[in-house]
């Protein structure tokens, strides 16, 4: 088995989330997650918070939009999204509200109007707290699913796969950021799955 099958067999976080991008419902999941982990605060928590709103049916426009404020901040606290509680709340109820007033609620229509991959980007960073590393979150995931979906890889991605030597950074990008997040940025490289194939550890 070599490097391909390995970065293969590892779930990008949408995937561990359990959602499938290629229904519509599932990719408004993932913009909501994506901007839990865009924040300044642990993989474990953002998943853990995201779930949260899964279980309390808080995953599309309307939904959230009636939960209002003090509801999502409870959420986000039982999450363990606490630092940063009142600003996520705050910032998703804007992003929804545009969302609901330029677009009818819809991701894809924004998708659709926009004109090319960095109108797509452009779109999107209208929106309250999708900075730069919150649109790449989305976007990453969502190559070969939405035809505009064009990100820059990011930084990690690009210093993951040089180390693995490997060519296809796009491809496997969610699984290289991963890589970096869980094992690289913590020098847990014995326990890394690909640990065999890096070049910087020989």
């Amino acid at each position: 088995m070599g490097l391909i099958d390995e970065l293969e067999k590892l779930s990008s976080y949408s995937e561990e989330l359990g959602l499938n991008l290629s229904v519509a419902e599932d990719r408004f999941k993932w913009f909501l997650a994506s901007l839990l982990f865009a924040k300044r605060i642990s993989a474990d928590i953002a998943k853990k918070t995201f779930r949260r709103f899964v279980e309390e049916n808080l995953t599309t426009p309307d939904r959230i939009l009636a939960a209002g404020w003090d509801r999502l901040v409870e959420v986000l606290d039982s999450g363990g999204y606490v630092r940063y509680d009142f600003s996520t709340a705050t910032n998703i109820l804007r992003t929804v509200k545009l969302l609901k007033d330029k677009y009818d609620g819809d991701l894809e229509r924004l998708h659709e109007e926009a004109s090319n991959p960095k109108d797509l980007e452009k779109r999107l960073m209208e929106f309250k707290g999708f900075g730069p590393i919150a649109v790449n979150i989305f976007l990453r995931e969502l190559r070969g699913i939405w035809s505009k979906a064009q990100p820059k890889p990011s930084s990690s991605a690009i210093e993951v796969a040089n180390r693995l030597g490997l060519k296809e950074v796009e491809r496997f990008e969610p699984k290289l950021v991963r890589l970096y997040l869980e094992y690289c940025k913590k020098r847990r490289c014995k326990k890394c799955p690909v640990e065999k194939y890096c070049k910087e550890i020989r």
